[in-house]
């Protein structure tokens, strides 16, 4: 996609003196790059740009810049809602090879690193210190795109989302400057919080290029904990008396009975098929243990089913692991089928009417599907098994997941707890934002006034 005769060769021409053989036109790099994990159209962009440093960055942005090309950022391709897909073509800027720790300070509790640098890279290094980052959303995302997507996941019930845990980024901007945002303190009440201005922006302002995250101390113990229910109400309905009397649980994730199903054969466990909660509990191992018995006392008090918990490292990781390979679990389900993912984020007292009727939906209608929740802080996914040749499951997915957003936004919930807006949900961000969205149009603008950065995304919302 090199000609020379159209604004993405020029550009490409220019950059090609600067990367070499790290700008990648070929259709099987592109192919990669043409989609996300979700089941949206993919679009080719004309190349794959892979910089190693913020100047290669500032010279990627410029170029497409001077020729009004495009540019994409990319992180591990992990993203469920569209976010990379580059729908106008243009040029990915892929940060795997950006994936440098430039620095671990165990005093003041914090890290600076790349944006290509993986939260399981991050956690290898930090082994010898005896400290960790907390945010897990399962996938080994890169940092710049947890950013960017204001990613959380199961431990965001006690540490908090990414939004709580970067302090200060370097981010290009789209017209080629690279600006510092934030610092090593941890408070500040100078100028306008642009550090959470880009973080959750999904690389639609600029483009994140070194990360300075928080780091929590590793517990000295942790237990985890699980037990079954007779309905969703209950199981659900035990989280919000847990939250609500303060329980300080690490995480508690909720999986209904099809999700337990697909666990059980794909991590070959025999837990019961019938709504579950996984809890897991950190602190001194006294401290632990009164908490697994309090959350044992509140489960049994709505009714749950063989309470059993462990501080059994093994135990617990296989459980973890489980949990986190639910998306080839629930796939294996029905071979062949895709699916069609809703995540959304209520208010902790209305999480179990959200469940249940959630539930209700799915059961009424002709596809199979799951429900599975972070559930101590009010989100929760849906996952419908589509077949992907087959229209009519499309479209009744895409009802059943439409439906799930309108019922959290009339109770004043969000469409999206974590996976973000990418182009899947733009058609909500109106209903949800009403004129702030026009606020936003306005920054988007400001900042990106030749609409270069991720186009068709967030900042171009209805």
């Amino acid at each position: 996609m090199d000609d020379l005769a159209t604004p993405a060769g020029k550009a490409i021409a220019e950059l090609k003196t600067v990367l070499g053989h790290r700008l990648a036109t070929s259709i099987s790099v592109r192919d990669h790059h043409s989609h996300d994990t979700s089941r949206l159209k993919p679009h080719l962009p004309d190349a794959v740009a892979f910089p190693r440093t913020e100047e290669e960055v500032q010279a990627i942005i410029s170029a497409c810049a001077a020729h009004g090309v495009p540019v994409i950022p990319f992180g591990a391709g992990s993203s469920m809602e569209g976010h990379t897909i580059p729908v106008r073509g243009g040029i990915t800027l892929d940060t795997r090879e950006m994936n440098k720790v430039l620095e671990i300070r165990p005093e003041d509790l914090l890290a600076v690193v790349q944006p290509g640098v993986t939260r399981k890279q991050l956690n290898v290094e930090l082994r010898e210190t005896g400290l960790m980052f907390s945010v897990d959303p399962g996938a080994d995302a890169s940092l710049g795109g947890m950013a960017s997507t204001r990613g959380s996941g199961t431990t965001a019930v006690r540490y908090g989302t990414m939004r709580e845990n970067v302090l200060a980024l370097r981010v290009v901007t789209p017209d080629g400057i690279a600006i510092q945002t934030g610092s090593r303190a941890r408070k500040s009440s100078t100028g306008y919080d642009l550090t959470h201005l880009f973080v959750g922006a999904e690389g639609t302002l600029g483009v994140i290029t070194e990360l300075t995250v928080r780091l929590h101390p590793i517990p000295e113990a942790v237990s985890s904990a699980i037990c079954a229910f007779p309905t969703v109400a209950e199981a659900v309905e035990a989280v919000i008396e847990a939250v609500q009397y303060g329980v300080p649980v690490a995480r508690v994730e909720f999986l209904d009975e099809v999700a337990i199903a697909g666990v059980n054969n794909y991590s070959k466990l025999d837990l019961p098929v019938a709504p579950t909660l996984f809890f897991e509990f950190h602190g001194t191992p006294a401290w632990v243990e009164e908490q697994a018995r309090l959350a044992e006392d509140i489960t049994r008090s709505h009714g749950a089913i063989g309470f059993r918990w462990t501080a059994d490292a093994d135990e617990r990781a296989k459980l973890w692991q489980a949990r986190h390979d639910l998306f080839w679990a629930t796939k294996a389900i029905i071979p062949g089928y895709d699916l069609y993912t809703g995540d959304i984020c209520v208010p902790i007292s209305r999480l179990a009417e959200s469940i249940v009727e959630a539930r209700a939906d799915i059961d009424a209608s002709s596809l199979t599907g799951q429900i599975i929740g972070h559930v101590g802080d009010g989100n929760f996914h849906t996952a419908y098994l589509i077949d992907p040749n087959n229209p009519e499951h499309l479209k009744e997915a895409e009802e059943l997941a439409d439906r799930l957003v309108v019922r959290a936004l009339a109770v004043g919930g969000t469409a999206s707890g974590e996976h973000g807006i990418g182009m899947a949900k733009l058609k909500f961000m109106r209903r949800e934002h009403g004129k702030a969205v026009d606020v936003m149009k306005r920054i988007k603008a400001a900042l990106d006034p030749l609409g270069i950065m991720n186009p068709g995304k967030m900042g171009d919302s209805g």
